[in-house]
């Protein structure tokens, strides 16, 4: 669903996990789409690669949770007519740099040094939610109109 504002176009998916907060998955505006940071929760606001142990402890896995959140911003830019292949920029938090070549081993198995978006990654304190390994923040080529 796309609402128009001042702004530009709000994409919210009724089908996808909603932000904690009033933010939208993506908004498209001057012909790009910027796409808020996308974790690996599911619509069901479980976790893809996080194994949820008996004791109630967790076990976290940063590849399962690196190609999840890639599928979901995939999802997000189907929903507007574009894919993968739009990105332009990533900004990349992961929680920690222990995790950096496992995260690189899945992130080049989607791109390519010669068509893939530009990137920064950084190593952030935490997350919304300490399961969570990883969120990308994108920014990709909105489809013409």
């Amino acid at each position: 669903m796309k609402a128009e504002s001042k702004n530009g176009a709000a994409v919210i998916l009724a089908d996808r996990a909603v932000g904690l907060a009033n933010y939208p998955h993506a908004r498209i505006a001057g012909g790009l789409i910027f796409v808020s940071g996308v974790s690996c929760r599911r619509p069901d606001n479980t976790w893809e690669g996080v194994e949820e142990l008996a004791d109630g402890s967790w076990k976290s896995d940063i590849s399962k949770q690196t190609a999840a959140v890639l599928e979901n911003i995939r999802v997000i830019l189907q929903s507007v007519g574009t894919d993968l292949d739009s990105l332009v920029d990533l900004t990349v938090f992961l929680v920690d740099m222990k995790d950096y070549a496992a995260f690189n081993k899945v992130y080049n198995a989607y791109f390519a040094a010669e068509n893939g978006p530009a990137r920064t990654t950084v190593a952030v304190r935490e997350l919304p939610n300490p399961r969570l390994l990883i969120e990308i923040k994108a920014v990709a080529l909105a489809p013409s109109a």
